[in-house]
């Protein structure tokens, strides 16, 4: 063991992704070198950006990675002058897995593998997880990393076989950065294990995925060259090369020949953003992503932007094709790469995306921005805020263009971040007209497919002034509610929200082409012809006149938890719902709210009965009976249909023992 050595053990999570890397990972193995090329392009830009107002930290030649291989020993080293990493972050950043979700990454490739997916669909998954550094165990028995953190002087030395430990101890290295060296495996093409010592395999794969990294990828090559004579000045040595009996000798003899060891650069290091569209392949731009992303699959859909004019930037932007586990997580850092000439200033510049767009990935690269900008200025920069203005709007307007020429396209986009999109109707009032068009709902149409507002307007009748729409936990729920009894028997479509979000976004959405949105458990409902309303009207008036007493007697009974009790004109089959006022808060919303920890007073609803339903008939005969007998059986009904009502819409029932009670003593 080295100086001041010591041996620790994987995190648990680490431990078993590492286990799975190991054992059952990736089918294309090769795949390892791009990553740590990746994470050796990144400790540069570190270094780089870190230099800008620190010029001791930068190195004194350029900034280089180097790859060595050695056939004899079968080792490949990958080596950098980025920024380093100390002791501690040895310990912390190559022992613990990069992102959360460790667990639903196991499950999710457990049912992959039970349901028998192919390969690319597990690697697939794999790579939603960023495993990184650890894709060395995949073709090495062992991996040694040796590092010094820019500004310090002592190095690092981290060694593990990926058997569940590691051991670290002190290091040497000359000067800051990190070398990786992999002892790598037997090769076995059968495998998927390519000889990863040979120049021909280094050299495609570089060229594959990682020619547009901006800095040097070089090779340490040996080549054979024949050794030239020198000429002597010596007149004996004159004399003696006219020796013919010499002259001979040298024709016959082999060619004097040594072995030159050179580092040659494997990438053309041209920033693919500066490149025509025209000019780049789709692999090309697949390639950029993956580098910039550390996301394994390629993007669903690719975006170029260029303004030129008195403010000049160029931005290349992705969308992903999924969804990072960490998308819902709002405290993880997102944005775009900002370079100015093509020197990274910020990895992640938020100020160039609203979070409602945190999904996008991509770099922006301005000629007119200072290197020295700090994170204050980005804020306030007049330019920099005209950038992310310029942005959203290019990215709303290609997503507009995605749904109206590739429907199924933008469909596989809206599955997998449209709950993200729909937070820009809250956030960001500008750009809510180019908003509103994109966003989709189940709808009571269409047993499986999404409609925008704009379908859902085209297919409205004449008479029909308002969106419907529900809000619930599920399909399933909201489809069986009391409250879409009506609509459905006159087949009038209702949106069906489901979302958590959903709840957020009607507070919000008031309006679509100037059709107001209404929820079915809110408010008056009015459906069919002037002349169907009119009618209804006059009768429900009579019917509430009749059972005035007997709704006062039940308002009486529940009026802890109603406001009013009245007729409905939403029910057809039920005997009774709940409804809110039009202002109030849902009672979805409220569930969601405590789920979330926060206890929130529930306005009092409104009671409604079906003027149609039994139930209503016999609730007036027990009023119109004898006092005496009356009023006990009374409570209990008006209890027993206010519970009713809220198991219906799946609200929890305020005292569910006495309820039961009330059952079993209606059964006996």
């Amino acid at each position: 063991m080295g100086k001041n050595a010591e041996t620790h053990t994987f995190k648990s999570e680490a431990r078993r992704v590492l286990d799975i890397v190991i054992h059952s990972l990736y089918s294309n193995k090769e795949i390892f070198l791009r990553e740590l090329v990746s994470n050796s392009s990144d400790a540069i830009d570190k270094r780089r950006f870190a230099a800008l107002t620190d010029t001791d930290l930068a190195p004194s030649g350029e900034y280089e990675i180097r790859l060595e291989a050695d056939d004899e020993s079968r080792t490949l080293t990958v080596w950098d002058n980025g920024v380093g990493m100390s002791r501690d972050e040895a310990i912390e950043d190559l022992g613990t897995i990069a992102r959360s979700g460790t667990r639903e990454f196991e499950d999710q490739l457990a049912e992959a593998k039970e349901q028998g997916e192919s390969q690319s669909t597990l690697d697939t998954l794999i790579g939603q997880f960023g495993v990184g550094f650890y894709a060395s165990f995949m073709v090495a028995d062992e991996v040694t990393v040796v590092t010094r953190k820019a500004g310090e002087d002592g190095a690092t030395r981290w060694t593990s076989t990926g058997d569940g430990s590691f051991e670290v101890s002190d290091g040497t290295r000359d000067e800051a950065g990190t070398t990786v060296t992999l002892r790598l495996k037997s090769a076995d093409a059968e495998d998927g294990m390519n000889d990863f010592v040979a120049e021909h395999s280094l050299r495609s794969i570089v060229k594959k995925y990682s020619d547009f990294v901006t800095y040097p990828i070089k090779l340490q090559t040996t080549r054979t060259e024949t050794v030239s004579g020198e000429a002597s000045t010596d007149d004996d040595a004159k004399d003696d090369a006219k020796d013919d009996a010499k002259d001979d000798a040298k024709d016959d003899a082999e060619p004097e020949t040594r072995e030159v060891k050179t580092w040659e650069t494997l990438n053309s290091m041209k920033a693919i953003w500066t490149r025509p569209q025209s000019e780049v392949l789709a692999a090309e731009y697949n390639e950029f992503y993956k580098h910039i992303s550390h996301d394994w699959t390629d993007p669903l859909h690719v975006v170029t932007l260029k303004a030129e004019g008195t403010f000049e930037y160029t931005a290349l932007l992705f969308f992903p094709e999924r969804a990072p586990f960490d998308l819902f997580q709002y405290d993880t850092p997102f944005g775009l790469q900002l370079y100015v000439n093509r020197v990274l200033i910020k990895d992640q510049a938020e100020e160039l995306l609203p979070q409602y767009l945190r999904f996008v990935k991509g770099v922006v690269d301005s000629p007119d921005l200072s290197l020295n900008v700090s994170r204050e200025l980005l804020q306030q920069d007049r330019h920099v805020s005209l950038i992310k203005k310029r942005i959203v709007r290019k990215v709303l307007d290609e997503l507009a263009q995605l749904q109206s020429e590739d429907a199924e396209k933008y469909l596989k986009f809206w599955t997998v971040f449209g709950k993200a999109l729909k937070e820009g109707i809250s956030t960001d009032n500008d750009n809510a007209d180019r908003l509103k068009p994109l966003l989709l709902f189940g709808s009571s149409h269409h047993a499986s497919d999404l409609t925008s507002l704009a379908d859902y307007v085209s297919r409205m009748g004449e008479d029909q002034e308002v969106i419907y729409y529900i809000t619930g936990d599920s399909r399933e729920a909201v489809e069986r509610s009391p409250h879409m009894e009506a609509f459905g028997d006159k087949e009038i479509e209702v949106l069906l929200l489901t979302d958590p979000v959903d709840e957020i976004l009607v507070n919000v959405l008031h309006e679509f082409e100037g059709k107001k949105l209404q929820s079915v458990g809110k408010g008056a409902v009015d459906l069919g012809s002037d002349e169907e309303k009119k009618a209804a009207e006059a009768e429900r008036e009579e019917a509430q006149k009749t059972h005035a007493s007997l709704f006062e007697a039940l308002q009486s009974t529940l009026d802890e938890h109603i406001k009013e009790v009245r007729l409905s004109t939403r029910l057809t089959e039920s005997a009774t719902c709940l409804v809110g006022e039009e202002n109030d808060m849902s009672a979805h919303m409220a569930q969601l709210l405590k789920q979330a920890g926060q206890e929130v007073p529930v306005p009092k609803r409104i009671l409604e009965l079906n003027a149609n339903h039994p139930v209503l008939e016999k609730l007036q005969s027990i009023f119109d009976a004898d006092a005496d007998a009356k009023d006990d059986r009374l409570a209990d009904y008006a209890h027993l249909l206010f519970g009713q009502a809220l198991l219906a819409e799946g609200s929890p029932l305020p005292d569910p023992a006495a309820f039961g009670k009330r059952v079993i003593d209606l059964l006996v």
